[in-house]
């Protein structure tokens, strides 16, 4: 496959990335609201307080695959940094095709059951008031595994461009 597809991938993460971005505004914004209205009208809301734990979960999930596009991860490497491209290269491949890639495979596999089952169920929220939505809730897990599962294949492409 061409290097164009490689790219393609990451650019769905970018896109993505920055589309939910937004929602850390949106987030700051409605945990504001509640705070106001709760003491300053004594009224509160589980389902604005549920839809600002979703947000959350949306941004985390979402936004893991943008990061890795962005090399903003955190590492924990004393060598890491003074090594040449080609070396950092074939760790990062290393730890791709190791560690990424069967991570991201084995929370596709796991979730997904989990998720199915909340979509046969259109599972709502527990709490008298929440949201009924938790299968969307549940279904950003696979989703995640998929945007980090595409965007460490990009990356392993980068890391063998780079290599040769």
């Amino acid at each position: 496959m061409n290097h164009s597809f490689w790219d393609k991938l990451a650019a769905i993460n970018e896109t993505i990335g920055r589309a939910v971005s937004w929602l850390t505004l949106a987030t700051v914004l409605l945990t504001f609201l509640i705070v106001v209205l709760r003491y300053g009208f004594d009224w509160g809301s589980i389902a604005m307080q549920e839809a600002v734990i979703y947000l959350h979960a949306l941004v985390f999930m979402a936004g893991m695959a943008y990061t890795l596009g962005h090399d903003e991860h955190v590492r924990v490497d004393i060598f890491y940094a003074r090594l040449g491209p080609k070396a950092r290269a074939w760790i990062d491949l290393a730890g791709t095709l190791l560690f990424l890639l069967p991570f991201c495979i084995f929370v596709l596999w796991v979730s997904l059951p989990y998720a199915t089952s909340s979509w046969r169920l259109l599972e709502g929220s527990r709490e008298a008031g929440g949201l009924p939505l938790v299968f969307l809730l549940k279904s950003f897990i696979p989703l995640m595994a998929v945007l980090l599962l595409l965007q460490g294949l990009s990356l392993a492409a980068r890391c063998l461009r780079e290599i040769r």
